[in-house]
C-alpha cells in the first residue's frame, strides 16, 4: 500500500473539540453489475453478523470475520466533504477510479463519507491524484493516506444539483425516548429487546471502527512494515454501545514470521534488531514512538497522551473525525482472546446479549458503574456475573469455558504467556441450550440471585461455573477467565458491593410487584425494566444521610464550640438549657 512507503505523515485537524455526538447515516450504493441482489440485501439490513438482534449463530468463526472486515477496511476511505455537495456527482466522481461496493455519510466536526470500493487498486488510484494542499502560512507534511478532504472547483455551478444528505442521529436514545419505548412495550421481554435494539452498535458503526483501525495502521506501518492494528473489546465482542470507547490492539507478531515453505539450504536469514531489557520495555518504547508519531503527524488524531507506566502501557487519543475516543496497546493478546470467548458467549444464545445489556443500563442508571476509574463495578465485571449466573441455570444456557475447552481440537490450541487460552472457536460444534427459561423470568431471578449471593466468602468462576472459596479478602472477587490468579473486580469497595446487592434485593421485589398489579402500556406509567430505571429508594436513602452528614470543617467547628460550652463557665447557654457535647 502506497501508504506504507510514507514516512512522515499529515498535520493535525487544529481547534477541535474531543467529543461529540457521532450521527451517522446509511446510503448504500450497489454498483450495477459488481453486486449481487442479495448482498445488497445485507448491507441494508444495518445490522452486522456480530450484532444480530434475532439471536441467529453465525457459521464464521471470530477471527474469519475479523479477517473480513479488515479486508473491507483495506478498501474503504475516509472523506471530509463540503456541508452542501451533490451525493450523485460525489459518487460519479468517485466511480471513475473503480466500482463502488456501499458507502454512507455522518456528521462529526463536519460531513464524512465512508466509501467502500470493490477492490483495494481503486484506493491507490485515487491516492495517486490526490494532491497535497497547498499553505499560505503553514507548511503541510505530506502523507498518501486514505482520509481526503474533498473541495469543490466551482461551488457555485453545483447548487442547483445539491441533493439533502439527511443525516440520522446513531447516538443512544435519551432516558425520557428510552423510558417512552419501554413503556410501549408489550412484555418484558419485548423491552429487554428494544433496548438491546437502540443500544447496539449499527453496520455503519462497526465498519467506521475497523476503518479507523486501518488508518492507524497505516501510521504504525511507516515504522513497522506488515503489522496490523485490531480492534478488541466491546467494539467487536457483541457487546458494545454506540458511543463506546474503540480498543486497538497492535500485533507486531506477523513482522519477520519464520516462512518454512520459503527456507532451503544449510543458511538461516535473521534480520538485525536492537536488544532491549524485557518485553515491557520493547511494548514501551514502541507505544512511545507510535505515540509521538500520531501526537505530531496523525490526521485527525487529537489529545494524545502516552501512558506507558500503567500494568498495560497504552497510548489515548480522539479520533477526530470518526468521534471514538482511542485507546492503543500492544502485547495484549489476552484482551484479544477475551473478545473472542464473549463473542461466542454472545452468540450461543439470544437472550445473553439482551440480559448483558439490561444489567449493565440497569447499573448506569444507578451510578453502579462509571466511566472514571475508581472503586466501582466495571462492565466487563458485569458481564462475567450475567455470563455466570446463566451457567448456573437448570438446564444450563452457557456452557462453562472449561467445557469449551473439551471441546477444543488441535488448532483450536491457545498458550498466551503461559496461561491456557484454549476454546473451541467453531459455533457450529457447540449444542445450543434446551433451557426455554423467559427473559422476564431471568431477570427477576438474576437480581434474586445476587440480592442473595454469599460475597463474603464465594467468588464467581466462569471457567467452572460454580460457586468458590474466596482466594483473598476483596469485597467481591470474580476470576480472570484466563490469568486465573486475578481478581477483575479488586477495586470494587465493600460500599460499592454493598449497593448493588441492595438495588439487586429492589429490582426483584419491584419485578414481583408487576405480576400483581402490571399497567396497561396505554397508560404510559413507567413498567417492568423501565420501573427498574428509575431513582430507586436505596439511593434516596444514601443521598439523604449524605446531606445529613455535616462537613469535616463544621464538625470540627461544632466540637471546639462543644468544649467550650462544656466548660465550668459556660455550663449553661444563654436560654439556661445544658449544652449537649457533640462527638468527633
Amino acid at each position: 500500500m502506497a501508504a506504507r512507503r510514507v514516512g512522515m505523515l499529515a498535520g493535525l485537524l487544529l481547534c477541535a473539540q474531543r467529543s461529540q455526538v457521532l450521527r451517522a447515516t446509511h446510503r448504500l450504493l450497489s454498483c450495477p453489475g459488481t453486486v449481487a441482489a442479495d448482498v445488497k440485501r445485507e448491507e441494508q439490513s444495518s445490522r452486522s453478523v456480530e450484532t444480530d438482534s434475532e439471536g441467529r449463530t453465525p457459521k464464521k468463526k471470530f477471527s474469519e470475520l475479523q479477517k473480513e472486515r479488515r479486508e473491507q477496511a483495506q478498501r474503504t476511505v475516509l472523506i471530509h466533504c463540503p456541508n452542501k455537495i451533490s451525493e450523485k456527482k460525489f459518487l460519479k466522481y468517485l466511480s471513475q477510479h473503480g466500482p463502488i461496493n456501499n458507502h454512507f455519510f455522518y456528521e462529526s466536526f463536519g460531513l464524512y463519507a465512508v466509501v467502500e470500493f470493490c477492490q483495494k487498486e481503486s484506493v491507490t488510484s485515487l491516492q495517486n491524484i490526490t494532491r497535497t494542499p497547498s499553505m499560505d502560512t503553514e507548511a503541510a507534511i505530506p502523507f498518501k493516506s486514505r482520509f481526503f478532504n474533498l473541495k469543490m472547483k466551482n461551488p457555485s455551478s453545483q447548487t442547483s444539483e445539491q441533493s439533502c444528505i439527511q443525516c440520522s442521529n446513531h447516538s443512544p436514545p435519551s432516558s425520557k425516548k428510552l423510558s417512552e419505548l419501554l413503556c410501549y412495550a408489550e412484555s418484558i421481554d419485548d423491552q429487554l429487546n428494544t433496548l438491546l435494539k437502540e443500544f447496539q452498535l449499527t453496520e455503519e458503526d462497526i465498519k467506521l471502527r475497523y476503518l479507523t483501525c486501518s488508518l492507524i495502521e497505516d501510521i504504525a506501518a511507516a515504522y513497522f512494515l506488515d503489522c496490523t492494528v485490531r480492534p478488541f473489546g466491546s467494539s467487536v465482542n457483541s457487546f458494545g454501545k454506540l458511543g463506546c470507547d474503540l480498543d486497538m490492539f497492535l500485533d507486531l507478531d506477523e513482522i519477520g514470521k519464520l516462512n518454512t515453505n520459503k527456507t532451503s539450504g544449510n543458511f538461516l536469514m535473521e534480520f538485525q534488531v536492537k536488544n532491549v531489557p524485557s518485553e515491557r520495555v520493547a511494548t514501551q518504547k514502541v507505544l512511545s514512538v507510535i505515540g509521538e508519531c500520531l501526537d505530531h503527524f496523525g490526521p485527525g488524531c487529537v489529545g494524545v497522551q502516552k501512558i506507558l507506566n500503567a500494568r498495560c502501557p497504552l497510548v489515548r487519543f480522539s479520533h477526530q473525525a470518526s468521534g471514538f475516543q482511542c485507546d492503543l496497546t500492544t502485547n495484549n493478546r489476552i484482551a484479544l482472546k477475551s473478545s473472542e470467548l464473549l463473542y461466542i458467549y454472545g452468540a450461543l444464545d439470544s437472550r445473553v446479549r439482551a440480559m448483558v445489556f439490561s444489567i449493565r443500563c440497569w447499573a448506569r442508571a444507578h451510578s453502579l458503574t462509571s466511566s472514571i476509574p475508581g472503586s466501582w463495578i466495571t462492565n466487563f465485571s458485569l458481564t462475567m456475573m450475567v455470563i455466570f449466573f446463566l451457567q448456573r441455570r437448570s438446564p444450563p444456557i452457557l456452557p462453562t469455558l472449561d467445557y469449551l475447552k473439551t471441546l477444543a481440537d488441535a488448532e483450536d490450541k491457545c498458550i498466551i504467556e503461559g496461561h491456557n487460552c484454549t476454546f473451541i472457536r467453531d459455533l457450529n460444534r457447540i449444542k445450543p441450550s434446551g433451557n426455554t427459561e423467559t427473559l422476564e423470568s431471568l431477570l427477576k431471578e438474576f437480581f434474586e440471585y445476587f440480592g442473595n449471593f454469599a460475597f463474603n466468602k464465594n467468588s464467581i468462576n466462569i471457567r467452572q461455573g460454580r460457586e468458590q472459596n474466596k482466594p483473598e479478602s476483596s469485597p467481591l472477587h470474580i476470576q480472570n477467565p484466563f490469568e486465573t490468579s486475578l481478581n477483575i473486580s479488586k477495586n470494587v469497595s465493600q460500599s460499592q458491593l454493598q449497593k448493588f446487592v441492595d438495588l439487586a434485593r429492589e429490582s426483584a421485589w419491584i419485578l414481583s410487584q408487576e405480576d400483581k398489579d402490571r399497567p396497561s402500556p396505554s397508560s404510559n406509567q413507567p413498567w417492568g425494566l423501565a420501573a427498574l430505571l428509575l431513582p430507586s429508594v436505596v439511593n434516596s436513602v444514601s443521598l439523604a444521610k449524605k446531606k445529613r452528614k455535616k462537613p469535616a470543617s463544621e464538625r470540627i467547628k461544632n466540637l471546639l464550640e462543644s468544649i467550650k460550652s462544656s466548660s465550668p463557665e459556660n455550663d449553661t447557654n444563654t436560654n439556661g438549657k445544658r449544652t449537649v457535647s457533640t462527638q468527633a
